[in-house]
């Protein structure tokens, strides 16, 4: 489920995916055996039409934000020494059937309960979109903590065994927000309209199910998916065509404002998860934010996301999402620390501009993550997969 709310005001990238199963990563041929063995070159070059792509080191330097430092190298295909090969060997043949059975079991499980707390019911219908976040009573509880439960458990499966969580003293670090008067802060006004969350991996959202639960944007398309197409539903996704510039643009745009400022004043209502950069990092960068999470000019809560690692990066960054899924349930274990920052009240000149909110808090995000700033986006994400993918191919 991509969860990447793009600035819904602005053109469609130049060079689109050409599969919409896999959007950034549309461009690799991923057809490298997960045990070959491959040899290092730094100075191959190959000439596609009339460009010569340039050699792996100066795309490292230029793409920094999407380059990968594990042990499996450049889009998960480098060469793995022996040791690795045979653990990665094992793994395969034990961890990888058990953690897919598993997973599978809590999919069609909580598929099962979505299935059962909306028989007799008619999903909530506006502007184009449809869900059942909107349910009440005890269905809502049910979809709600067996959700949570599920999701934590579908992560303890996947090799998360141990998260690591922290929260910052919001009374010490008053002066992040620009709103100094903390009475105008009532109690109803403490909940923030929207969570905001840098984007690293698959493994994010799961993690925010398991946390707190929000409604978050994907493609039209996960809303016809089986089993996950109704689930999607129950969490009250924000549907959008990120593949073509189409008539229902304003009305998406529309929707999420909506709920952005209704999760903020009813804390009945499911709140929003938003992923403003539009990509995914290796887990070292933070990306220019996208402005449709700061348009409804209410509080923010910003999340950060990291995952330590020593061999295998569960970051999605130049590597195919079918190896990254299976070189992730191949690792024994795997780590993630998460940060959570005080509610972001913005100020008067912020709410004005949103460009400046977003732009506030990314650097507030920056600083607190001790994440590097950059300027690229997901354009030279996948100029980069696919002058590393033609170098790749040449060895």
């Amino acid at each position: 489920m991509d969860s990447q709310l793009q600035d819904l005001s602005s053109t469609k990238p130049q060079s689109p995916p050409t599969s919409q199963s896999n959007p950034e990563d549309a461009s690799d041929k991923d057809d490298s055996p997960l045990l070959s063995s491959t040899t290092t070159t730094t100075t191959t070059t190959s000439t596609t039409t009339t460009e010569t792509l340039p050699n792996i080191e100066e795309l490292e330097k230029k793409y920094a934000a999407f380059v990968r430092h594990d042990v499996y190298g450049a889009m998960g295909r480098g060469e793995l020494p022996w040791a690795e090969k045979l653990l990665l060997g094992i793994a395969l043949i034990t961890l990888l059937p058990l953690r897919v059975v598993l997973a599978t079991t809590v999919v069609v499980l909580y598929y099962l309960i979505c299935r059962v707390c909306t028989l007799f019911m008619a999903p909530n219908r506006e502007d184009g979109q449809e869900d059942y976040a909107h349910m009440g009573g005890w269905r809502r509880t049910v979809l709600f903590w067996s959700g949570r439960l599920l999701s934590r458990i579908m992560l303890f499966a996947f090799g998360f065994y141990w998260i690591h969580e922290s929260s910052r003293n919001p009374e010490i670090d008053a002066s992040v927000n620009n709103e100094a008067d903390s009475n105008d802060k009532s109690e109803e006004n403490e909940r923030p309209g929207v969570i905001i969350s840098n984007h690293v991996s698959h493994m994010d959202i799961l993690y925010h199910m398991s946390s707190s639960f929000p409604s978050f944007v994907a493609k039209r398309s996960v809303g016809k998916l089986p089993l996950v197409g109704l689930i999607s539903k129950c969490l009250g996704c924000v549907y959008v065509q990120r593949e073509s510039k189409s008539s229902d643009t304003k009305g998406v745009s529309a929707v999420v404002n909506e709920r952005i400022q209704e999760a903020h004043r009813n804390k009945s209502a499911p709140i929003m998860m938003l992923f403003p950069e539009g990509t995914t990092t290796n887990g070292d960068y933070i990306l220019p934010f996208k402005t449709g999470a700061f348009l409804a000019k209410s509080p923010v809560l910003p999340v950060i996301l990291r995952y330590p690692y020593e061999r295998f990066s569960p970051a999605w960054d130049s590597i195919s999402g079918a190896r990254h899924v299976i070189l992730l349930l191949c690792q024994f274990v795997n780590n993630m620390t998460v940060t959570r920052l005080p509610i972001y009240y913005p100020s008067q000149e912020e709410k004005e501009n949103p460009k400046l909110y977003a732009e506030n808090v990314r650097r507030l995000m920056a600083r607190e993550g001790n994440l590097i700033k950059s300027e690229i986006g997901l354009a030279e994400k996948r100029v980069y997969h696919a002058a590393l993918n033609g170098l790749l191919c040449q060895r």
